[in-house]
């Protein structure tokens, strides 16, 4: 067997696997003993199904006999966010009215990464229907860090940042509306990617159109996340959104350049974020390693200031269009916070949508023109720390009162309107060893070029 482990990179593992140095069967078992070892504690992966997943990696090795051509991913174990359906998979998202269900259909990220040859082995857990930043639900509880079990893993991706940041996976999928890549990568120590709208399509879909969220990937370095992020993207004619580069433009291995880049590092956008002080302290550090590898750094920030109504009205809109009829049949079985923010929709106007969208449209114009005079926007990814696993979101940051499940995640919704693709790259820890991650944001479409930039810092880091 090869002197692969779980924690070796993904590209790593797909080579050796390709180069029949190691074979799926061997990997697979590698990576079931490290769920065992760490899934019962920390609750990350659901639903799994060894017997299955042992056909797959069986199936994946005999492909490789036969001397078929295979994809990227070939023979990688993989968990898939509950929250997209898996053809013939339990697929619950969160929720108890779908404890049960088992989809007909791979949603099209899905049916991707499964085309380039991965050995599906479960589900990574998530909130109810992917609402909030931390990951806990009444189907199978709660997702603990694997930096501290103490602390949330963060959300919705929880499930999945935690189980690659353990080692009992490679690679990660995951979805973002309003921080669900970014948050869950920054607390559990991993990079995570929002791309630009329409980078990674979504089908089947009921509103083409809004794309407050997308799906996108998860990885434990840069490298990793660029080869997921070359399966998942690329056009669809299924969906008329979608950009039109080809996905295999995220193939080649990323590295980064940061000597003459002008940057702004903005720890709390001039105030329009409450940011923990420890949190901040680390962020600005970010100033000094740009600096220190030849970038240009100055402390400007764009004007968010509709960002917070334009997420708030879109989000409220959004769930209460999908989630309205589902609450009106079961008032009492949705947790408290979603059924809240559903109802929050329920007395929306045109003009108020209207006004959303205007603002919309109004904060990506301001931030094309900032990015004129930059090239990438540092700011913090979470506002705050990993925070204790037994609560549900975060009740104040220096003092001040956080008023509901949202207000915490700003540094991540205030990006999320712009349309712009954002990537938390771990950064620092803190005194208590948590991971704290930076959000690195580009202009719209330039993703590849986000990449690069952050395996830059990686590397300035190493």
């Amino acid at each position: 067997m090869s002197d692969l482990t779980v924690d070796s990179t993904a590209r790593a593992q797909a080579a050796a696997v390709a180069a029949r140095d190691i074979s799926a069967r061997e990997l697979l078992d590698l990576h079931l003993e490290r769920i065992g070892e760490r899934n019962p504690e920390l609750n990350a992966i659901v639903s799994l199904d060894e017997e299955r997943a042992r056909a797959g990696a069986r199936a994946a090795d005999e492909a490789l006999a036969r001397g078929e051509e295979v994809g990227a991913l070939h023979g990688l174990p993989f968990a898939v966010k509950d929250t997209h359906a898996a053809a013939g998979w339990r697929t619950t998202y969160g929720s108890p009215l779908f404890a049960d269900h088992v989809p007909d259909q791979d949603d099209l990220l899905v049916e991707r990464v499964r085309q380039a040859g991965v050995v599906l082995i479960g589900k990574t857990n998530v909130p109810e229907f992917a609402a909030g930043s931390h990951t806990f639900n009444r189907v199978f509880g709660t997702t603990l860090n694997p930096v501290d079990p103490a602390r949330s893993a963060g959300g919705s991706s929880g499930g999945a940042a935690c189980a690659l940041a353990a080692g009992m996976v490679p690679l990660a999928d995951g979805s973002d509306m309003g921080g669900s890549l970014r948050n869950p990568a920054s607390f559990c120590g991993v990079v995570g990617l929002r791309p630009s709208l329409g980078r990674v399509p979504d089908w089947p879909t009921d509103n083409y159109w809004e794309t407050t969220a997308t799906g996108g990937p998860l990885a434990r370095n840069v490298g990793d996340l660029a080869l997921l992020l070359s399966v998942m993207a690329g056009p669809d004619p299924r969906v008329p959104t979608a950009l039109g580069d080809p996905g295999l433009v995220f193939a080649p291995p990323v590295t980064g350049e940061l000597a003459g880049l002008r940057v702004a590092v903005a720890p709390d956008l001039g105030g329009q974020l409450e940011v923990d002080h420890e949190v901040a302290e680390i962020v600005g550090r970010a100033a000094g390693v740009l600096a220190g590898a030849g970038a240009t750094v100055d402390g400007q920030y764009p004007d968010l200031g509709e960002a917070d109504d334009t997420f708030r009205t879109l989000r409220a809109w959004l769930f209460w269009s999908g989630f309205g009829p589902l609450l009106a049949e079961h008032p009492d079985d949705l947790k408290q916070s979603l059924a809240d923010n559903i109802r929050a929709g329920e007395h929306l106007t045109g003009a108020d949508v209207a006004r959303a969208y205007a603002q919309r449209t109004a904060l990506s114009e301001r931030m094309r023109l900032f990015f004129a005079d930059h090239d990438l926007l540092v700011l913090p990814t979470a506002q705050v720390p990993p925070f204790p696993a037994d609560q549900e979101y975060p009740t104040e940051i220096n003092g001040r009162a956080m008023p509901d499940y949202l207000d915490w995640m700003r540094a991540c919704y205030l990006i999320t309107v712009t349309g712009c693709p954002a990537i938390s790259v771990p950064f620092g820890r803190t005194a208590d060893g948590l991971p704290v991650g930076v959000q690195l944001v580009a202009p719209f479409g330039q993703d590849r070029f986000l990449l690069e930039v952050a395996a830059g810092l990686e590397e300035a880091l190493a």
